[in-house]
């Protein structure tokens, strides 16, 4: 392998192009073979932009780019053919959120991965999880790791600051559709909140999920979703998303026996009580008065590196370095996302709560129906395709 990690990008729509071509085009360590789209004016376009040259099939960029890694920016039901063909050529891949439309696709992408690597065994598999790498997740995370609140009881998620309008969604025929993506904020929005809620409190035991579909907007998947979890250890958990909201909230409040933790707006806030909660309540003589909490806010370094580059900075470095170097996200941890989407989906569907581990036979067969009695036509305008500030769609607050 040269100094240089020679990459693949494959997708050029708003995140592709509008994305990972600019910080790729960045970075010292890296250089750009080969860009692939169906779409060939797209493709030509960003080559000649970029230096680099086109390919309109992915398995001609497999066999012609002399790659080292490949970068998947296609639709959600792309991931697992291109990522499994990358493995088999022993091809790094760093794959967009979420890593498959369904659970039995992202765990035949695993069991991919580790057939290859026993021929290739420094084969990397990474995902694109950059929320994880934002500042004020990063405390979070460290002050539940911490164990400072205690046991955890309650979670509660109200993250509706995803506004789409209708014209996003008319911007790709595959857009909200079960046949092109599979589902709608749940596969879109959500797989970042959905990682982050497993990545913080791991999964439950127990899903129960309302999801309604096309109910502010002309699409045929879920534009608003309501959660409830419930942990082997007692805490239960929230999750209350929608794509129509204006203005939307970002708030996620943890509760432990020690406290409550805020993250809303950008800013952290510790309630922090002088001893448990659980403790005071079996042991207190008083009916109706409560021990009185401290209330600080939490400092973060608000400029530490976030975003795209530092993931796919992490999986390069890995890829030169070694295993010993920390991935964002690991290719494996994209199956815990999917219990929580497709759980949710599962059990609204059928109208009851359900286990985990999840029926992902039952589910993949629910989303080849819908796929299959899919009518929905889209007038996608050339108006709804044009470029917009992407930035607006990352780690709202």
């Amino acid at each position: 392998m040269s100094t240089r990690l020679k990459v693949g990008l494959i997708g050029l729509g708003a995140i592709g192009a509008g994305m990972h071509v600019k910080y790729l085009d960045d970075l010292p360590s890296v250089e750009l073979t080969g860009v692939c789209d169906q779409v060939k004016e797209k493709a030509d376009q960003i080559a000649e932009q970029y230096r680099t040259t086109a390919f309109y099939d992915y398995k001609e960029l497999y066999e012609k780019a002399d790659l080292d890694v490949v970068i998947l920016a296609v639709p959600h039901y792309d991931h697992p053919k291109l990522a499994v063909e990358a493995f088999k050529r022993g091809i790094h891949v760093l794959c967009e959120k979420p890593i498959a439309v369904h659970l039995n696709d992202a765990r035949m992408m695993t069991e991919a991965y580790e057939e290859a690597r026993k021929q290739y065994p420094k084969l990397q598999f990474g995902l694109m999880f950059q929320e994880r790498t934002l500042p004020f997740y990063r405390k979070v995370k460290e002050i539940v790791a911490s164990g400072q609140l205690g046991r955890l009881t309650r979670a509660t998620w109200i993250h509706t600051a995803w506004f789409r309008s209708q014209i996003y969604y008319d911007s790709g025929d595959w857009r909200a559709t079960w046949a092109g993506e599979g589902g709608g904020i749940l596969t879109n929005q959500c797989p970042h909140t959905l990682d982050m809620y497993q990545w913080l409190f791991g999964l439950p035991a127990r899903i129960a999920g309302h999801a309604h579909i096309g109910k502010y907007h002309n699409i045929e998947v879920e534009d608003e979703v309501t959660a409830y979890f419930e942990h082997e250890n007692g805490m239960i958990g929230h999750l209350v998303a929608t794509t129509a909201e204006i203005p939307g909230t970002n708030r996620l409040e943890i509760i432990g026996e020690y406290g409550k933790l805020v993250l809303e707006e950008g800013e952290i806030t510790l309630h922090k009580n002088p001893e448990s909660m659980l403790k005071y309540s079996q042991e207190t003589t008083h009916r109706f008065s409560q021990m009185t909490a401290e209330k600080s806010i939490v400092p973060y370094d608000k400029d530490a590196p976030a975003g795209h580059q530092v993931v796919a900075e992490a999986f390069f470095h890995r890829i030169q370095n070694g295993d010993s170097h920390e991935l964002i996200a690991e290719g494996w941890e994209g199956e815990r996302s999917l219990v929580l989407a497709n759980g949710i989906m599962l059990s609204s569907f059928q109208d009851r709560t359900i286990q985990v581990p999840i029926d992902a036979d039952a589910y993949e067969a629910k989303l080849k129906e819908l796929a299959s009695q899919s009518t929905y036509v889209k007038d996608v305008s050339a108006a709804a395709a044009a470029n917009e500030d992407l930035s607006k769609s990352f780690g709202s607050l």
